[in-house]
C-alpha cells in the first residue's frame, strides 16, 4: 500500500538481545498518577490520588511519578499534601514531570521542597514529524530546547532546598526518532547535566507511539546502550505504549536489550490503547521464578480499588486479573485441568506448578480454584464433576463423568447460558438423588442374620403400585437387589460400586454411586446419599433404576 511506509530497520550489527533471558526484575516506576490519570475521562481528585498513592506503596513501587505540579492546582496540592503529611516512605522516590520553561521549572522546584528524593522528569519531542509539523525546528534547535531546559533545572536547584534531585530526560517520540539523533540529543543532555555513578541520569526511551514490531524497539534500545557514552552513569528506562498491542512484548525485549528500568501503569491504563501493563509484565516474570519486588498476592483487591479510583474497567480476559483468565469452558481443557489438579493433591506443597492450561497458581494472586472450570453448553464430561468435587465434596467415579456431563451440557444448551455451581448441584440432586419415579421406597427394614447374612424387607411403590418385597443377601445392598427380583423391574446386576464420605463429624454422610447392567447390556448410573452407609447404596440402586430408558417404566 502506497499510503503506509514500512518502518525499516535499525543499523545494529551483532545484536545480542535475542540470546539473552530476563533473570532479574527492573526498577519499576508507576506513572498511574500522571500518565494514567491524564488519560481518564474524569481525572482523580486529591483524595483519590492519595489513596491510589498508598496502594502503589503497598504494592511495593519504589519510584512513583506523582504528577505535573506546575500544570494545575490539583496536581500542586496533591504533591504538597504528600510531603507535608509525611506520606512518602523513606525508601520511595517521587517523580515529577515538567516542561523546559523557566517559570514552570521554578514552580515545580518550590513544590517539591521538603521531599527527601525526587526524580525531575523533563522532556521534549524529537521525531521528524514533531520537528516538522509541531515545532517547525531543526535538530539543532530541538537539542537546544533540551539542553537549555536541563541548564534551567541546574540553575534553579536552590529552590528545592535539601531535596536530592535525580534527572530524567525523555526524547519524547523516541520510537520514531532517528536512532542516531536520539543518541545525539541525549549526549548533549548528559554533557550539560554531568551525571555520576552516585547520581545517574535516567534516559527514558518511550515508544510514544508503536510504529513497528517489538524487536525493532529492542534494536533501538540496544543501539542506544552501545552508543551512549559513560554508560556506567546512565539508567536506560522504557516507557512503552500499546498501539500495536505489543507493549508488554516490547518492554520484555527491551529488558533483554539492556534496559534497566520500566515505567507503566496498573492494567495498562493510558492514552489511546494504553501504557505498558505493569501487572502483566511483573507477573510474567513471577511465573519464571523471578522476585519482582511487587506484591500482587491480593490482585482482586487491587483490581477493585483500581476500578473504584479510575472508573475504568478490567476486561474479563485481561491477563492475570480478568474474571475469566483462570476459567475453562472447553471440555478438553476442563478434563486436562481436572486431571492435573487431581494429581497435584498427591504432591508435596512445594512441588513446581505444572497444571495444564493454568500457568499460575490462582492462590498466588488471591484467586480461588472454583473459578477454573465453569460450565456452559461447550463444556465436557469432566467439568461438572470438577465443580461437584471442589464446591460440594462429591467425587463421582470417572466412568460416570460422561453421563453427568451430558445431563449438564444439555441443560446449559437449553438455557443458552452458563450454569452456576449451585445450578449444577441442583441438577445433580434432581437427576440422581431425589428421584422417586417409577421406583420409590416407602418403608425398609434390615435384620442381621449373622455370618454376613442380612434379611431385607421393604415396601416399594413401582409405577403407582405398592409392592411388598423381601430377600436375604450378604449385605444390605445385596439383599435389597435380590428383593427387587420380585417386582416387574427389568433384571439387572451391579457392575460398579463406589462410596465415600461427605462432610465431617456429626454431619458426615455417605455418598454411593452404583452402575447397574441390564441383561441386554445397557448400563445406568445411580447415586444415593444417607447418614447410613448401607442405605446410601440402596438409594443409589433406586436412582439407577429410575434412570432406565424403558417406555414400559
Amino acid at each position: 500500500m502506497a499510503k503506509y511506509n514500512p518502518f525499516g530497520q535499525i543499523p545494529l550489527e551483532n545484536r545480542e538481545w535475542p540470546s539473552k533471558v530476563i533473570t532479574k526484575a527492573p526498577a519499576w516506576c508507576s506513572v498511574d498518577l500522571r500518565d494514567g490519570n491524564q488519560a481518564l475521562a474524569v481525572p482523580m481528585n486529591v483524595e483519590q490520588k492519595l489513596a491510589y498513592f498508598d496502594m502503589l506503596v503497598k504494592i511495593g513501587f519504589k519510584e512513583i511519578e506523582v504528577g505535573f505540579p506546575s500544570a494545575s492546582q490539583t496536581e500542586y496540592d496533591f504533591l504538597r499534601r504528600l510531603i507535608e503529611e509525611n506520606r512518602i516512605p523513606a525508601d520511595v522516590t517521587i517523580q515529577v514531570l515538567c516542561q523546559a520553561r523557566e517559570h514552570l521549572i521554578k514552580q515545580t522546584m518550590e513544590c517539591i521542597k521538603g521531599a527527601p528524593k525526587v526524580i525531575f522528569h523533563i522532556y521534549n519531542s524529537t521525531s521528524p514529524s514533531q520537528r516538522k509539523y509541531t515545532f517547525n525546528m531543526t535538530k539543532d534547535e530541538i537539542t537546544k530546547i533540551a539542553v537549555e531546559g536541563v541548564r534551567l533545572i541546574k540553575q534553579l536547584l536552590p529552590y528545592a532546598g535539601d531535596t536530592k534531585i535525580q534527572l530524567e530526560y525523555s526524547p519524547e517520540s523516541f520510537s520514531n526518532t532517528e536512532i542516531e539523533y536520539a543518541v545525539e540529543i541525549c549526549e548533549a543532555v548528559q554533557k550539560e547535566w554531568q551525571p555520576s555513578a552516585d547520581n545517574k541520569i535516567i534516559f527514558n526511551l518511550p515508544t510514544t507511539v508503536e510504529y513497528a514490531t517489538a524487536n525493532i524497539y529492542a534494536d533501538q534500545v540496544e543501539y542506544f546502550g552501545k552508543h551512549i557514552s559513560h554508560r556506567e552513569n546512565v539508567i536506560i528506562s522504557t516507557h512503552c505504549h500499546n498501539d500495536r498491542g505489543t507493549g508488554v512484548a516490547a518492554c520484555e525485549l527491551a529488558l533483554l536489550a539492556g534496559a534497566d528500568r520500566v515505567e507503566g501503569c496498573l492494567f495498562g491504563n493510558g492514552e489511546r490503547t494504553g501504557n505498558l501493563d505493569i501487572v502483566t509484565t511483573a507477573m510474567n516474570m513471577y511465573t519464571q521464578g523471578i522476585d519482582t519486588g511487587l506484591d500482587f498476592s491480593n490482585l482482586p483487591e487491587i483490581t477493585a480499588k483500581y476500578i473504584e479510583f479510575t472508573d475504568m474497567e478490567v476486561p474479563p480476559r485481561q491477563p492475570y486479573a480478568g474474571a475469566l483468565v483462570f476459567t475453562a469452558f472447553s471440555g478438553s481443557h476442563q478434563d486436562a485441568i481436572r486431571k492435573a489438579m487431581t494429581a497435584r493433591r498427591t504432591m508435596p506443597a512445594d512441588a513446581p506448578w505444572d497444571v495444564t492450561y493454568i500457568p499460575l497458581d490462582p492462590h498466588d494472586i488471591g484467586r480461588e480454584y472454583e473459578e477454573i472450570i465453569r460450565i456452559n453448553s461447550q463444556s465436557g464430561k469432566g467439568g461438572a464433576a470438577w465443580i461437584l468435587e471442589q464446591e460440594y465434596g462429591i467425587f463421582l467415579p470417572k466412568a460416570m463423568h460422561p453421563t453427568l456431563g451430558k445431563v449438564i451440557t444439555e441443560e446449559a444448551d437449553r438455557r443458552q447460558r452458563e450454569l452456576s455451581a449451585s445450578e449444577i448441584y441442583d441438577l445433580f440432586n434432581e437427576t440422581w438423588l431425589k428421584t422417586t419415579s417409577p421406583l420409590k421406597i416407602l418403608d425398609i427394614a434390615q435384620t442381621s442374620l449373622g455370618e454376613n447374612q442380612v434379611q431385607c424387607r421393604a415396601s416399594v411403590l413401582f409405577t403407582g403400585e405398592t409392592i411388598a418385597i423381601g430377600a436375604k443377601g450378604n449385605g444390605p445392598l445385596d439383599a435389597f437387589v435380590s428383593a427387587l427380583k420380585d417386582t416387574p423391574i427389568p433384571s439387572f446386576s451391579i457392575s460398579a460400586f463406589h462410596e465415600h464420605a461427605i462432610g465431617s463429624g456429626t454431619d458426615t454422610e455417605a455418598l454411593a454411586c452404583v452402575e447397574i447392567q441390564l441383561e441386554n447390556g445397557e448400563k445406568y448410573w445411580g447415586c444415593g446419599k444417607s447418614p447410613n452407609i448401607g442405605h446410601a447404596g440402596i438409594n443409589a440402586v433406586v436412582s439407577a433404576v429410575n434412570r432406565i430408558q424403558n417406555p414400559e417404566l
